[in-house]
């Protein structure tokens, strides 16, 4: 990752102006270049920090940046705002005819006054936001252009916020909490810590692009059967066998793309949470590191990332009417009680249903988007886990990455094989669609 500003930049620049308040946009654009990275970086660590699980983290990097590119847009003449494409999503405040305004700064503005209403520990953002308003002006900013500027990314960011507030995201609250059923083939919660289902009404949430949670319907997963030699038992006999004879690579492909933000650890009577990245949010810091590599403006990179966070939330969205219409046994549960009760999976099954694999479809959306924005060859070198203990890993592609992700979820003994290519399906299909109805110029 770039290095993008230090104390001694800030320094240097101010040493180089005669005039404090003198407006530097040379020294401000290198301030600003490759923001949309370092504001997703810092939201991610808050996102971790409040261990959000995957579909509610999806959410949160969509409507931030959906904000912060809606800022930056006026920036390049070429790109248009969403307004119109998204649902519900009506027009937005625009820059009034006569005055200056600096759009790096409303963009950073808009991202942040929407993510602080959306974490829990706003605290941390708004010291993001602080920080660098109060670079800027040391930097140098004329002071009318720095109020236009934050005024206009606070419209932006109160506007997206309202549009929020209506896509049922408070409502699903108040529906009927998950109840386990004595059903043999139905999800179960698992160990160690059985925790109740997660997010069980998240379908019910307004999606951004695609019609509506049922439209990619993957098919449903093979009838389930406890008898030996049926269909299903060998899909679960596969994955008990896959986990037992795993080469080290496979194990390292399984805890590299674990992303599990949920993981429950017990000592005595205490149990916590171990943070980890989310599948979204491990997609959306490989789409910052391509976003980098881009020899475009701040518009296009900032419009890549809404547009990869708008497909993982349309993501989850699809995926998760379908774990609860299915509402598939776990192949924990199931190898436990049918063929070894003995036997544990390589990573800690999530607290819901089985049909489809989450990371399965988030990966696949991703990369599609990824590949029509960025580049089918684009390769790249994944470091998304290394603050988290685990070594980099390179890929040739995006696809290569997401069709790896996928097979983790085998390697990891917490999917059987149709919940992951059927997964990898529907994702393609909601990337392809997401691009065919949203254009950013």
């Amino acid at each position: 990752m770039k290095v993008r500003y230090s104390r001694l930049c800030l320094v240097l620049f101010i040493a180089l102006n005669a005039c404090k308040n003198q407006y530097n946009e040379e020294a401000l654009d290198l301030y600003f270049d490759n923001s949309p990275t370092m504001l997703n970086h810092k939201l991610t660590d808050v996102i971790v920090s409040d261990i959000f699980t995957p579909p509610v983290a999806s959410r949160i990097y969509a409507y931030s940046n959906i904000a912060g590119y809606e800022a930056i847009r006026f920036e390049d003449g070429q790109y248009i705002s969403f307004a119109g494409q998204l649902k519900e999503l009506q027009s937005l405040p625009e820059p009034q005819a006569g005055k200056l305004y600096y759009f790096p700064l409303a963009s950073m503005v808009a991202f942040t006054e929407v993510a602080q209403n959306l974490v829990f520990d706003r605290e941390r953002i708004q010291e993001v936001q602080t920080t660098i308003l109060d670079d800027v002006k040391e930097i140098g900013i004329d002071k009318e252009i720095y109020q236009n500027s934050v005024d206009f990314g606070k419209a932006i960011g109160e506007q997206v916020l309202k549009w929020a507030k209506k896509d049922g995201y408070n409502e699903r609250t108040a529906l009927p909490r998950y109840s386990v059923t004595e059903n043999l083939g139905r999800w179960r919660p698992t160990p160690p810590g059985y925790m109740d289902a997660i997010e069980p009404h998240w379908s019910t949430l307004r999606p951004f692009v695609i019609n509506s949670a049922k439209q990619f319907d993957p098919g449903p997963p093979t009838p389930f059967s406890e008898k030996e030699g049926t269909k299903f038992y060998e899909e679960a006999k596969e994955v008990y066998s896959i986990v037992i004879e795993l080469s080290q690579e496979e194990v390292d492909i399984a805890k590299f793309w674990d992303c599990n933000p949920n993981i429950s650890v017990t000592q005595g009577h205490v149990m916590y949470f171990k943070q980890k990245i989310s599948p979204g949010g491990h997609w959306m810091h490989i789409t910052c590191q391509a976003t980098e590599d881009m020899e475009a403006g701040l518009s296009a990179k900032q419009g890549t990332l809404a547009a990869v966070s708008v497909a993982l939330a349309d993501a989850f969205i699809s995926c998760w009417d379908e774990k609860y219409r299915s509402n598939l046994i776990r192949p924990e549960t199931y190898i436990n009680t049918y063929i070894d009760p003995d036997w544990n999976p390589i990573l800690q099954t999530p607290a819901f249903p089985e049909h489809t694999s989450g990371h399965s479809v988030a990966s696949g959306a991703a990369a599609t988007v990824l590949t029509e924005l960025v580049g089918a060859q684009y390769a790249f070198i994944d470091s998304t886990e290394v603050p988290y203990g685990l070594p980099e890993r390179k890929y040739q592609s995006f696809m290569q990455a997401a069709e790896e992700a996928a097979i983790s979820r085998l390697y990891g003994g917490i999917h059987y094989r149709p919940a992951i290519e059927k997964g990898l399906s529907q994702g393609k299909a909601i990337g392809e669609y997401v691009l065919r109805n949203i254009k950013l110029k």
